[in-house]
């Protein structure tokens, strides 16, 4: 179980190190060289790949074997970072988004492999709770060492150093792949799925019906498609209204990059623990309604534009609180996935949970592209109103599914 944990856990780390690069860092890069808030949010179609990967998911799920694409993404990924590090990001602007379009590329296709692995390794109540939180941690924390750490050091060691170390690291990590045993023995099981598997790849719209058809499907999708909406729109904003009254891009570069993550990673943490205290159904109850409250608390801040101290702390400790909560339901949702796809065919798993992974994705990316725009028409507080109703719905949605029995159907059965 350890080794799984292990295994699991470089991959999602590694995979983080793109999302914390675009999303704490080069905002916070953009706008201290002024750029609009709408330019900011509109780099956000650089994460376009993920909602892409249900594509090529079938691909990934029918030829070749894991290690084999794990191994090719995270070298794919070490060799990205070395041509980045040559780049220049003052005057090669779009030389820098090439690059993090071509790093979300290959972690997306190493996505799909990684979560295939997962599906099949872990089993019962007790390793898809560890399972899934050492999944949502791996990947924050790979976010902030990506996005928090390395923006409180880029002035120091400079660009091209800082793509170097990030190249060493995927370069490690794809040779400790390379010979990592818990994916002995995959590649007869995986020839064998491809041989019973090739004539649906011939005809795709039976896969897609054989999706379709897994029990509690259709709940998931809609769920994940709207769960994180308005606590997209409050993430990516709260920190630029920050900004421009309240911090400088270092000091958020600690309190949002950093510390904040770290509650993020806590209470991802504290999700696995509590999945196997009590049922999902009670825990998604109870956190949707805390975070209302705390969207509640957050949208209060914005009346005040004059900087203090008192402001900062109040400001910090939203931010805590709000990526708290935010870690909890990460874990509740990625295991509520993780369920529904093991009750698919195991030669479609992967093209089933990538299927959920991308709706997960695609709600979040299209709400948080359109945020910075709504803010510059309508300003702060209207925005951050639409994001509580917002906020609010999904935990109407939650509580429903649980009274009507829904979710409980859903998560009743648990693979042995």
């Amino acid at each position: 179980m350890n080794d799984k944990l292990v295994f699991l856990g470089l991959l999602y780390f590694i995979q983080g190190i793109p999302y914390g690069l675009q999303s704490s860092l080069l905002p916070v890069y953009l706008r201290g060289a002024g750029h609009s808030l709408t330019r900011i949010s509109l780099t956000k179609i650089l994460y376009f790949p993920w909602v892409l990967k249900v594509l090529w998911a079938p691909l990934v799920d029918r030829t070749g074997t894991k290690r084999c694409w794990l191994v090719g993404t995270v070298a794919g990924l070490a060799l990205t970072c070395l041509v980045s590090a040559t780049i220049s990001p003052d005057v090669q602007y779009m030389g820098v988004a090439g690059s993090l379009l071509a790093m979300n590329m290959l972690a997306s296709v190493q996505d799909i492999a990684a979560d295939g692995a997962a599906v099949r390794l872990l089993r019962g109540q007790g390793e898809l709770g560890l399972g899934n939180t050492v999944q949502v941690v791996g990947y924050k924390a790979g976010s902030v060492f990506a996005g928090g750490g390395l923006l409180a050091v880029i002035d120091v060691a400079g660009w091209g150093w800082m793509f170097a170390l990030l190249a060493c690291v995927y370069g490690g990590v794809a040779l400790f792949v390379w010979g990592a045993p818990v994916l002995d023995g995959e590649s007869a099981r995986g020839q064998g799925e491809g041989r019973r598997g090739s004539k649906d790849m011939m005809q795709p719209w039976k896969v897609w019906r054989k999706l379709l058809s897994v029990p509690g499907t259709p709940w998931t999708m809609f769920y994940v498609l709207t769960y994180k909406l308005g606590e997209q729109g409050a993430i990516t904003m709260f920190p630029l209204f920050l900004l421009d009254h309240h911090m400088t891009a270092r000091e958020l570069g600690v309190w949002n990059g950093v510390v904040a993550m770290a509650f993020s990673i806590c209470g991802s943490s504290i999700g696995g623990f509590l999945l196997s205290q009590y049922s999902i159904g009670l825990l998604m109850r109870r956190v949707f309604m805390m975070r209302t409250v705390s969207m509640v608390f957050q949208s209060s801040l914005l009346v005040v534009l004059e900087p203090s101290p008192l402001m900062k702390g109040m400001a910090v400790l939203s931010l805590s609180l709000q990526h708290f909560i935010a870690g909890l339901i990460t874990t509740l949702t990625f295991t509520t996935m993780m369920n529904c796809t093991q009750r698919a065919e195991e030669s479609i798993q992967a093209t089933h949970y990538s299927f959920l992974a991308t709706l997960e994705v695609l709600g979040k990316l299209s709400f948080s592209a359109l945020a910075g725009g709504m803010v510059d028409t309508v300003g702060f507080p209207i925005a951050f109103i639409l994001f509580l109703f917002l906020t609010s719905s999904s935990a109407l949605h939650v509580w429903r599914a649980t009274e009507t029995g829904v979710l409980k159907e859903q998560l009743k059965e648990q693979p042995q």
